[in-house]
């Protein structure tokens, strides 16, 4: 199978740059989605489905048996590309800073793999292809991409489902894994302080937002190291704060919108309990405050077993040396909706280029080891194969 996928390593190189020259942003993936759609259709042997979940595209392959999904995200993030490679992006303030062009390079290529192992290999079960829109965002009613296509159907049948993500800040070639929560729930949250507001050569005439702002930001930050259990991880950060228009006018508002990351369910209770908690501060004050917290993503748990069928085909095909056991942290994933519905499974693939500047994700200057797509279509293939043969 390594070989098979060393010998597509220029085939998906030129997809993933095409993919990477022409972004589309969440669930506007038309072009890509049609990409998807032709080469799958030139591969061949393939049931195939559009618009799933708005732009999404399903390719089945398989007569009967257990159905195994594999998943790639397809859209892009409002990045303006500061990199001088011939593929940079041609849509300015568009960029795929995050890999997922060349997750779907990668899917496609594993359905080349997999075409030729369903005509050379005797298959006693099914695959599913997912090509995902909308992983790093929402609709209008807070629905991504995975949910989307979950509710067209996607993986109905389904009995497991994996996928990769491309680390380009992790040594080139290696696979990491980490069964169970993996991955943290995401939540979001805009809160407004509101007082009287004043002049500001008179303070004491009126209530002050701002003023009430400091000893409301101590408790917040005070959170995950003094109302959570230290064993339990928790992150709230808060990413803006606005207020106030010129030196001399005390404001009557301030806004402030930060993230919420947690593991555990009741961790996660917690947090949205104790911000809002903390907020009310600003009553002691003589001020008030509303809030709002939007519910995004769950947990992303990773099903031991399905790890261990990813695992053993990285070690097998590539060397136990290159498998690693870690901690993936605490950013956030929507394909832990599909790990909700179905066993499934995750890991991160090294990617970081091997000389210049650290191309970190969600930056302007992000880009990838392109030698990691032979490897990463080599491992999925190989599970799917060994999945569908009874192998496993």
């Amino acid at each position: 199978m390594l070989e098979k996928a060393t010998a597509l390593q220029g085939e998906m190189s030129r997809l993933r740059r095409i993919i990477h020259a022409n972004p589309e942003l969440s669930f506007r993936e038309y072009q890509t989605a049609a990409l998807v759609a032709d080469t799958l259709a030139e591969i061949g042997g393939y049931t195939i489905r559009t618009q799933v979940g708005k732009t999404g595209v399903v390719a089945d392959l398989g007569d009967s048996g257990p159905l195994l999904a594999i998943r790639a995200d397809m859209d892009a993030l409002p990045i303006l590309e500061a990199n001088d490679a011939p593929y940079c992006s041609c849509n300015p303030g568009v960029m795929h800073a995050c890999g997922h062009d060349a997750h779907t390079a990668i899917l496609l290529g594993v359905a080349h793999l997999l075409r030729q192992s369903y005509a050379d290999d005797k298959w006693a079960g099914r695959v599913r292809l997912l090509f995902q829109p909308s992983e790093e965002d929402v609709d209008e009613n807070y629905i991504s991409g995975a949910t989307a296509m979950m509710n067209d159907g996607a993986l109905a049948g389904v009995d497991a489902v994996i996928a990769l993500h491309v680390s380009s800040d992790k040594p080139s070639g290696r696979f990491m894994f980490q069964d169970g929560p993996s991955l943290a729930a995401v939540d979001s949250f805009d809160a407004w302080i509101r007082g009287d507001g004043a002049h500001g050569a008179y303070p004491h005439t009126g209530s002050d937002p701002i003023f009430m702002l400091a000893p409301i930001l101590t408790a917040l930050y005070a959170i995950p190291s003094r109302r959570i259990n230290p064993l339990y991880p928790s992150v709230v950060s808060v990413g803006q704060v606005s207020g106030g228009a010129t030196t001399n006018v005390i404001p009557n508002e301030v806004l402030l919108r930060g993230t919420l990351r947690s593991l555990l369910p009741d961790v996660r209770e917690q947090l949205w309990a104790d911000v809002e908690n903390a907020l009310r501060l600003s009553e002691v004050m003589g001020g008030s405050y509303e809030l709002e917290i939007v519910k995004g993503y769950p947990p992303m748990i990773n099903d031991a077993e399905a790890n261990g069928w990813m695992r053993q085909a990285a070690a097998d095909l590539l060397g136990q040396d290159v498998v690693v056991n870690t901690q993936f942290g605490m950013g956030a994933e929507d394909f832990a909706y599909m790990t909700q519905q179905a066993k499934g499974a995750m890991f991160m693939l090294g990617a970081a280029l091997p000389e210049g500047p650290a191309r970190h994700h969600h930056t302007s200057i992000f880009d990838i080891d392109e030698a990691v797509l032979t490897s990463g279509a080599a491992v999925l293939a190989e599970t799917a194969r060994r999945f569908v043969t009874g192998r496993l």
